[in-house]
């Protein structure tokens, strides 16, 4: 799959450099020319070509999230509860300290 894009590298580094050693070629028309004709293209080609596998990658996490979620409200039907999910019961929430007052 990356064997194209290398080959492709590969050419423009050695355009760029015959566009260095040339008498009448700058280090700038080198860079230039490596930057437009082999690192752009290349860089956009790849990303288009790994598009499908951040699709995939994105829908199985939504779907582990999905999959979570529906654990999560499972949970307190079952009456199994999550360290960090808030209190679902009935009962009104407690201080575990008791308030302590300034003697008068």
């Amino acid at each position: 799959m990356y064997l194209i894009p290398i080959a492709w590298i590969y050419v423009t580094l050695m355009m760029a450099v015959a566009e260095a050693t040339n008498t009448n070629g700058t280090l700038l028309g080198a860079l230039v020319t490596f930057v437009l004709y082999g690192l752009l293209p290349v860089g956009l080609v790849l990303y288009f070509m790994a598009t499908p596998a951040r699709r995939r990658a994105r829908e199985a996490k939504e779907a582990q999230e999905a999959q979570a979620s529906a654990q999560v409200a499972a949970a307190p039907a079952a009456g199994l509860a999550r360290s960090g999910e808030p209190d679902a019961s009935s009962l009104a929430a407690t201080d575990a300290v008791t308030p302590v007052r300034k003697e008068l």
